[in-house]
């Protein structure tokens, strides 16, 4: 007889080893001191005489010992410093994805899927009768000869076209996807850290299109007075800079490098808390940290057009409260017919990720 057996619960114990433990704080504390490593054990020796992470058999030391043994960290003979290694910097992205699609919730939807099937690479569980065109890598043998046995029997057997079954792929999407990022000084304003959530989502969705989606493209862009690509590996290390936001330098790197790539779905995420504030025009900046700046945004509304007769779709990912500056993203949205999100923090993962995967479940002709 089957049964359950319940136990008390134990607050203190846990399936991870110690090791494993002081690694997930680890790694979420290099989101937040952007890739040092040094910082980052300050403050787990800090946590540590707080909240006694450790204990007299695991200490501190043993921590980042198993840090270098497992190839989470390497040291520097000639300063003593740390730095952290490649698996480490994967290591960050994968425990973003974690984090982040562990806030959203199950649905029937695919994967990538678009709603008409065909001569794809995704196999269809579902099969149906042929019909004239079909091509013979598609027909189903296995239920085609259950069919024939069915209709005919197994003394005269034979097969006819009425018994074939056909078995379906699904095409998948392809989709080449630029993510910008302000990192102007208003990122961390009043004292709001609004850098690291826009980081970690970075992190997560190029870590599902690298592993999940391996035919699409991510481009990561950074904008303050400039604006300039970000390899993947290099995201951890991001910092806010005492930029203004030249969202228009952001849009053109963008739109540059979406014209490189052969994939004919193209799209463009931008995360941003503030307004458009910086121009360059040949090597002087044009900037106006005060109101909304016609000069600049008429420039940015402009490049939502252009983007709109290229087929990009622009969908921003708004950060910020302040009316007039909604007013302005509704505008910017309406004239690319793209899409705003008007997002909190703690919500930004959410939305990015529910508007990515629903955009690859239809085909964009």
């Amino acid at each position: 007889m089957r049964g359950f057996l319940f136990t008390g619960y134990d607050p203190n114990s846990s399936e991870k080893s110690k090791f494993e433990q002081l690694l997930d704080l680890f790694m979420e504390l290099l989101s937040y001191t952007n890739g040092d490593a040094s910082e980052a054990l300050q403050w787990m020796n800090q946590l540590d005489k707080q909240y006694e992470l450790t204990n007299s058999e695991y200490g501190m030391g043993d921590f980042i010992e198993d840090l270098k043994q497992n190839g989470y960290l390497k040291e520097d003979d000639h300063n003593g410093s740390f730095k952290i290694t490649p698996k480490t910097e994967q290591g960050i992205r994968k425990k973003s994805l974690e984090e982040i699609f562990g806030k959203l919730r199950k649905t029937k939807s695919g994967d990538h899927r678009t709603f008409k099937p065909g001569q794809g690479d995704e196999i269809n569980p579902e099969t149906r009768p042929f019909r004239f065109g079909d091509m013979l890598e598609q027909i189903d043998f296995t239920s085609s000869i259950m069919n024939a046995q069915i209709n005919h029997g197994i003394d005269s057997f034979r097969m006819n076209e009425e018994d074939l079954a056909i078995r379906e792929t699904d095409f998948k999407t392809q989709t080449s996807t630029v993510l910008m990022i302000d990192i102007s000084h208003s990122m961390i304003l009043y004292g709001e850290d609004r850098i690291t959530p826009a980081k970690k989502v970075a992190m997560a969705l190029s870590e599902m299109i690298t592993t999940k989606y391996p035919k699409d493209t991510l481009d990561i862009v950074v904008f303050g007075n400039d604006a300039w690509p970000v390899a993947i590996k290099d995201l951890p290390y991001l910092e806010v800079g005492p930029f203004h936001t030249n969202t228009v330098a952001g849009l053109e790197l963008a739109m540059d490098l979406l014209r490189r790539r052969r994939n004919p779905n193209k799209q463009i995420f931008m995360i941003t808390d503030g307004k458009p504030t910086c121009l360059k025009e040949g090597k002087r900046y044009y900037k106006n940290a005060f109101g909304l700046d016609r000069k600049i945004t008429n420039r940015c509304l402009n490049l939502a057009a252009q983007c709109k007769k290229l087929k990009i779709p622009i969908t921003t990912f708004m950060i910020a409260t302040d009316p007039y500056l909604q007013r302005f993203v509704q505008e910017f949205t309406e004239t690319n017919n793209g899409k705003a999100f008007f997002a909190s923090l703690d919500k930004l993962g959410s939305f990015i990720f529910k508007d990515f995967e629903s955009g690859k479940k239809k085909t964009l002709y």
